[in-house]
């Protein structure tokens, strides 16, 4: 398969130079065409008068042939090199006009043998094209002209008006000499363009295995930088949260004690509103501090999914119900029941869908919307879990940064949320991506293997 595909690729190089090649070719003569054009008018002014002086044929004839017949000569070759550069009618009218050019220069020096240098420059042109078929053509037009001319008008071949019977096959003969050799140059040039195009296939061929190993470096680069940011950020927020879970405990327990004994009858501050309002700030503020120190916990511990046997649909049912609502948002369970049991840590894979819904819920405008949670796969094929809102969607520049640990878009966001969701996903061997944009909302993909994952897998 793989040898099949750069033969292809070969071909379609070697065809695409060798079209390249007739344009360029052709537009060469486009420009030739013209200029021979004027030079034929020259020739007829200046040189006719002394090449045909004393003869019947008078200087406003060769004028009006160079004119008229020059002028058809040039304008078919130059129409169709403009137009059509590339195709084979192209190529041989150009080749029958450049003949039929060297035998009106011929006439119109009296079949000086100088200009008869012109059909053998003009078949090397020719062979510029790289293509046998034009020099036939040529050859057949050369050959045809000097015939019939030097039957009927040898004077304007040879210069002379009775040329000898061996004449033409001498003229006839140089011309097949020089077909031979370009011949043979042209089937040179066409094996070098087919090398060539070989060679440059096996450079892509190259080029975008270098290519791959080079995005898969970076990739292996960028996941080992990654894991060594996790490993830090792990150990630090196992540190601070350990540290922080005591004298926030303290905290907690002299908050209920001076919240029951300010709130009780009979103290004169229980009647102050503000009173209440502060107290109630300070359980606010010491929950928020609570989830950032859990965030941290889950997110530093190593242990291993411990997977059992797990009906999806009442999971997302149970990390819906502890979800906190929102007015205007709708939050749907789109499992269906009869979808076949996956192996999971339910803990974990609750946390998992927690997490997910929550920020789904919490990036809605203000206008609401939906939040729904899809599931298939098993018999076979992997699980897929999709987290789907209709939000606000989230901006590109974002999307590439949202599991990494610590970022945040939320102002009393931990940043912490997406990375523990990615790090239980990998620790049961799965995979997850974001597909979003501003305005058409956000959908997150779970792919989980249909087996456990090797013992060891981690974060």
């Amino acid at each position: 398969m793989k040898d099949q595909t750069m033969t292809t690729r070969v071909q379609q190089l070697y065809d695409a130079s060798v079209l390249r090649n007739y344009e360029h070719t052709s537009r060469i003569f486009a420009v030739l065409m013209g200029a021979q054009w004027l030079f034929g008018i020259f020739v007829a002014l200046v040189v006719s008068p002394l090449a045909w002086e004393g003869k019947t044929q008078t200087a406003s004839m060769h004028l009006w042939a160079a004119v008229l017949l020059g002028g058809v000569l040039s304008a078919l070759p130059i129409g169709l090199a403009l137009t059509q550069p590339g195709s084979a009618l192209t190529r041989n009218v150009v080749a029958a006009a450049q003949m039929l050019w060297g035998a009106l220069l011929i006439h119109l020096t009296g079949g000086r043998i100088e200009t008869h240098f012109h059909i053998f420059g003009s078949l090397a042109f020719v062979a510029f094209y790289r293509d046998l078929k034009p020099i036939f053509v040529a050859t057949a037009v050369v050959v045809a002209d000097h015939f019939l001319r030097g039957v009927f008008l040898p004077e304007s071949v040879y210069g002379i008006t009775n040329p000898a019977a061996w004449r033409f096959f001498e003229h006839a003969g140089w011309v097949v000499f020089e077909d031979v050799v370009l011949v043979f140059a042209c089937l040179r040039g066409l094996e070098e363009m087919r090398v060539i195009a070989e060679r440059q296939a096996i450079a892509e061929e190259k080029s975008v295995a270098l290519q791959h190993a080079l995005d898969e470096l970076k990739e292996n680069g960028e996941a080992l930088a990654r894991s060594e940011r996790l490993a830090a950020v792990g150990q630090l927020a196992a540190s601070v949260g350990h540290e922080l879970r005591n004298p926030l405990a303290a905290v907690r327990n002299a908050h209920t004690y001076l919240a029951k004994r300010l709130t009780e009858p009979g103290n004169p501050l229980a009647t102050d509103a503000r009173v209440g309002q502060f107290v109630g700030l300070v359980e606010r503020e010491l929950n928020t501090c609570a989830k950032i120190i859990s965030d941290l916990l889950d997110f530093s511990r190593e242990r291993a999914p411990a997977l059992n046997p797990c009906p999806l649909r009442p999971l997302v049912d149970e990390a819906i119900g502890l979800v906190p609502q929102r007015a205007g948002v709708t939050v749907v369970n789109r499992v269906p029941e009869e979808l076949p049991v996956p192996s999971l840590d339910k803990d974990q894979f609750r946390q998992v869908l927690i997490n997910l819904v929550q920020n789904a819920v919490e990036a809605m405008p203000e206008r609401g919307g939906e939040v729904s949670v899809v599931a298939e796969g098993g018999q076979g094929a992997p699980w897929k879990i999709r987290v789907v809102d209709n939000g606000s969607g989230i901006p590109a520049e974002v999307v590439g940064k949202i599991f990494e640990p610590l970022f945040s878009t939320k102002n009393k966001g931990t940043g912490l949320g997406l990375a523990i969701v990615s790090n239980m996903i990998r620790k049961h061997g799965g995979t997850i991506s974001v597909d979003s944009a501003v305005g058409r909302g956000t959908e997150f993909h779970i792919v989980l293997p249909l087996a456990a994952p090797p013992a060891g897998v981690s974060a």
